[in-house]
């Protein structure tokens, strides 16, 4: 059997943690941060864990290399 593809844009948008778990970035930190406070600026250095089950379900598909955990 061949080998799958990876989908690059969404390797480069999403992490797997050491747990399993899937990593994105906050929306919102391109443009238009001037008018934002440093509080929120900082918060959009973290990332926070895809939560839909659907979305964790397409991610998984897009990524087959991405990892079997989780």
């Amino acid at each position: 059997m061949p080998k799958m593809k990876t989908h690059k844009t969404t390797a480069k948008r999403f992490k797997r943690t050491a747990s399993g778990r899937i990593q994105r970035a906050k929306i919102g930190k391109s443009h238009l941060r001037r008018r934002k406070s440093g509080r929120v600026k900082r918060s959009f250095d973290k990332t926070i864990e895809v939560s839909d089950s659907g979305n964790k379900k397409r991610i998984r598909r897009l990524l087959p290399y991405l990892g079997k955990k989780g």
